[in-house]
Formats: structure tokens, sequence, C-alpha cells
């Protein structure tokens, strides 16, 4: 079970100097798509040169021209690349395919999916390394908890491991480790807090303490 940390609403100095505070305790760092749309792709670059030991997640949400899309992010530094799950099953496989051929991960990113069950399988069957189910901000504000769509796609995955992201902290981290994803993103959940540092340790010991369990 790995650890992301999300960020979203910074520029890169910023970004930098949190993932300082807590890179002993997390396992990828996401260069949320509010940076990435503000900072472009340099976000990523100056990141992975800053922290190379650690996957770099770029959330682009690709929907079109996939492959391409795919490549550039990859060439910014990159490990992983998000696509919306709700692009074209072309635009997956294209994702996909040029992830692999680089050495990198697609993880199909779940928000606003209908049908949750129908959608995972077909995404495991077109190769998605991770599938996040992802309650958005705005749904987080109405009290949506994303922990039934997880096992939903548990249920019907072979292949893809699985992600949860959307409004996950301490307090609710019990819940989530109990549905067993392979990737807990946290955003707010650390970065609001005063001791960011102690709290992406006490996060992520909880997680070990699951597994070991």
């Amino acid at each position: 079970m790995k650890l992301q940390l999300a960020l979203d609403l910074v520029d890169i100095p910023q970004a930098i100097e949190l993932i300082k505070e807590v890179e002993g305790s997390i396992d990828i760092v996401e260069l949320g798509t509010p940076v990435i749309n503000k900072e472009g792709l340099k976000a990523v670059r100056e990141v992975k040169a800053a922290f190379p030991h650690l996957e770099v997640l770029a959330d682009v949400k690709i929907m079109d021209a996939a492959a391409y899309e795919v490549g550039n992010a990859a060439a910014a530094g990159a490990d992983i690349v998000t696509i919306l799950a709700q692009a074209e099953d072309s635009s997956i496989k294209g994702a996909v395919e040029e992830a692999k051929k680089l050495g990198k991960k697609i993880l199909v990113d779940m928000i606003a999916v209908k049908d949750i069950e129908t959608r995972a399988a077909e995404l495991d069957l077109l190769g998605a390394d991770y599938i996040c189910v992802h309650t958005g901000y705005d749904l987080q504000a109405e009290g949506k908890d994303s922990f039934a769509d997880l096992r939903t796609i548990k249920s019907v995955v072979k292949h893809a491991k699985t992600a949860i992201a959307g409004g996950i902290k301490l307090e609710t981290l019990p819940e989530v480790i109990k549905a067993q994803p392979d990737l807990i993103i946290v955003g707010g959940g650390i970065t609001s807090k005063d001791d960011k540092q102690s709290e992406a340790a006490k996060i992520k010991a909880l997680m070990n303490e699951s597994v070991t369990v």
C-alpha cells in the first residue's frame, strides 16, 4: 500500500518546500491539475529533478490525443500519468501503449463515472495500471464518500491496482485501509496541517501497521 501526496493549490517553490517536509513518509508526489494548469509541465520537471527518488504523478486528466500527452508528461519526468475514465477506449489504449513503451504507468481517474462496475471492468481489460475512485471537491462538499465505489472496483478488476482519492485524512484513514486500496491519495489531510511532517508520518505508520497485521 503506497501513500501519494496530492499537491493542488501551490506553485513550484511551495511544492518543493512542502515535499521536503514529508518526503520520508510518502511514496509518490502528485502534481495536481491546478498546479499543471498554472505552471505547465515545468512543475513536473522541477519536482522530479529535486526528488529523483520519489515517483512523480502528473495529474493531466487526459481526454484526447492520449499518446501525445503521455509522451509529453513522461518527457518532463512523470512516472505515472492520469487519463479520465470518460475518455474513448481508443484514447485509453493509446495512453496505455505509450506508457508501456516508455516504462511509465497510467492511472485512470473515475471522477463522474456513473456505472462504476462496468467501466472498471473495461478499463482493466484495456490495461490500466491503476483505477482510481475519486470524489471531487464539489461532491466532497455534499458529503459523498468513495468506499462503496472502491469495493465495487475491487470486486471486478483482475489486473489493475486500485487507488482512492478525495477528502482522506488521518481520522477517516482506518475506513479507507479496511477497503484495502493499493494507493491512498491524501492532499489537504496533510497539506492543511501545521505539522505536515508529523501528520504524514502518522498516516504512513497506520498504513504500514495494516500491512503487517
